[in-house]
């Protein structure tokens, strides 16, 4: 009865982990929650959560639907939900978020866009710029 269970909690309720003193060279796509408590040179894209503990830092790309920060990063940022960032952390580079949540303390050195990437505040509707300026040419 337990072990039965014990199985259901165990697929996909865990974060890949990557720990303290390891340090990671390459790409990574998951469809689960990642903590980083290491080092990661490189690249991250997954459609859950991402984690980065005190000791943690991430130097590279990263795509996920929501981030909580307390370590390093540098690189380009891509939260499509909240990004949350805890007074110890340190970051550098791009950012594009929805909702952004700063704690006192935390070093926030980036160019933050407050929509997905690619979309301007000038012209969020692409197509409708287009349009328009067609009907004006079919107009004058």
């Amino acid at each position: 009865m337990f072990s039965e269970n014990k199985k259901g909690q165990d697929q996909g309720s865990q974060p890949n982990r990557i720990e303290a003193n390891t340090h990671i060279k390459g790409d990574i796509s998951s469809q689960a929650d990642f903590r980083i408590d290491g080092v990661l040179e490189g690249n991250l894209s997954t459609t859950g959560k991402v984690v980065i503990g005190a000791s943690g830092k991430i130097t590279g790309n990263v795509s996920c639907v929501q981030a909580d920060i307390a370590g390093g990063f540098e690189g380009e940022l891509e939260v499509s939900e909240l990004l949350n960032l805890q007074e110890t952390a340190k970051i550098e580079g791009q950012i594009y978020t929805q909702k952004l949540a700063i704690s006192p303390g935390a070093v926030f050195n980036a160019k933050c866009s407050m929509r997905p990437k690619g979309v301007s505040a000038l012209h969020p509707d692409a197509k409708t710029a287009e349009q328009s300026g067609s009907s004006m040419a079919n107009n004058g």
